[in-house]
């Protein structure tokens, strides 16, 4: 059986890509794994990612070996099965006998993976690795992921969202253009949106468009997927062509270790009624966040200065002071070139053949007895002095 391949084999086949996609969601048989609406080379990726890093130093931290072992601990975890109960099932099926604290490292070690691959968060910590981002705890085992995931989401509103609107021109492509916020591509659905950095200039989005439009699971809260694909949508969207050749632009230009979802530019454009604050419960307080850093930056260089319209008056009138400016110092540049052209030329005359042109009087013939043009010019070379001898 396709699922029966061990975590650590790689490249993930197709067949065993299409039974992962299948029966990691509990979803209907599929063939296709990439249909038009779909790229799953991004989750694959990451997929493999958390494989190689549970599976180190000979997978002594996890009891998982196959894809099949990761897929049964999903279903007991969509079954809202809690973890002390998870636990108790793949204890009865270790093979050899291991100490408390050693059966406690493989059983936790293997929860962690498979939450990880299912809900695509960052649960439990990784044995000698490091993500750079803080973790997702499950500490009570009396508890199923389902608990935790909405316990984790539905947070009430903290900010207030007066005076401030999500307009056109916010967009991940002005993000960086006007504002100077870079964008930290993330795995970690529960770091989306979030502002980071000392300055507050990076910003993390989550990119996985196609595991969101696939999602059907009750761990997440309802609406919940959907208002994410809405953040992509207003951030992506589908009808900018500026957008659109940005991304692409984007992807040519990315590492090789980065693999962006390609279907996040295909997530829809929000109409009006539907770019409101009101219309996010979940993502809400991070927008807020994001769009004040958005509005209260100013230009750094000049080609943020450039593309920041937002004040038209504002930037009539820089560039208007840097088009005065650079007309200054040009005409000043080309006076004082020609200035010092004048002085070099008064202390160093030019020498050489003087052309005279001589205008001889009506009617005067050359020896060939016709008339000679009036302005035909005559070359007189100035023969050098000489000493006179006496």
């Amino acid at each position: 059986m396709a699922l029966d391949g061990c975590l650590s084999k790689t490249p993930i086949t197709a067949k065993t890509r299409a039974a992962i996609i299948r029966y990691l969601w509990n979803r209907e048989e599929t063939t296709l794994i990439q249909p038009d609406g779909f790229d799953w080379d991004a989750y694959f990726s990451y997929y493999t990612q958390q494989c190689i890093q549970a599976l180190h130093h000979r997978g002594r931290y996890i009891s998982a070996r196959t894809h099949k072992d990761i897929i049964d601990i999903a279903r007991d975890l969509e079954e809202s099965r809690n973890k002390d109960d998870i636990k108790q099932l793949l204890r009865s099926k270790l093979t050899t006998p291991k100490s408390a604290d050693e059966e406690e490292v493989l059983l936790e070690g293997s929860i962690n993976l498979a939450t990880r691959l299912l809900v695509m968060m960052d649960f439990g910590d990784l044995p000698l690795g490091f993500c750079g981002r803080p973790q997702l705890g499950w500490h009570d085992g009396s508890l199923c992921l389902k608990d935790v995931v909405h316990g984790y989401f539905n947070q009430p509103q903290a900010l207030g969202h007066e005076n401030i609107k999500l307009d056109k021109i916010f967009t991940a492509r002005n993000l960086g253009r006007i504002a100077g916020i870079e964008i930290v591509w993330t795995d970690n659905l529960a770091d989306h949106l979030r502002v980071v950095g000392d300055d507050d200039t990076k910003v993390r989005i989550f990119h996985h468009a196609s595991f969101l439009k696939w999602q059907q699971s009750s761990i997440f809260p309802d609406g919940l997927i959907e208002e994410a694909l809405n953040t992509l949508a207003l951030l992506f969207p589908q009808s900018d062509p500026k957008t659109q050749k940005w991304f692409e632009s984007l992807l040519n230009t990315l590492p090789d270790f980065v693999q962006l979802d390609r279907k996040l530019i295909k997530c829809g454009q929000l109409r009006a009624e539907k770019r409101q604050f009101e219309g996010f419960k979940f993502w809400h307080d991070r927008l807020v966040i994001l769009k004040q850093v958005f509005d209260q930056s100013r230009p750094a260089t000049l080609s943020q200065w450039w593309h920041d319209r937002r004040n038209v008056v504002q930037w009539y009138t820089f560039w208007v002071a840097i088009s005065v400016l650079f007309l200054t110092i040009f005409f000043g540049l080309v006076q004082s070139i020609e200035g010092a052209l004048q002085v070099y030329k008064s202390y160093h005359p030019t020498t050489g053949p003087v052309v005279v042109v001589v205008r001889p009087p009506a009617g005067t013939y050359n020896y060939s007895n016709r008339p000679i043009p009036k302005s035909q010019p005559r070359i007189v070379t100035p023969l050098p002095s000489r000493k006179l001898e006496h």
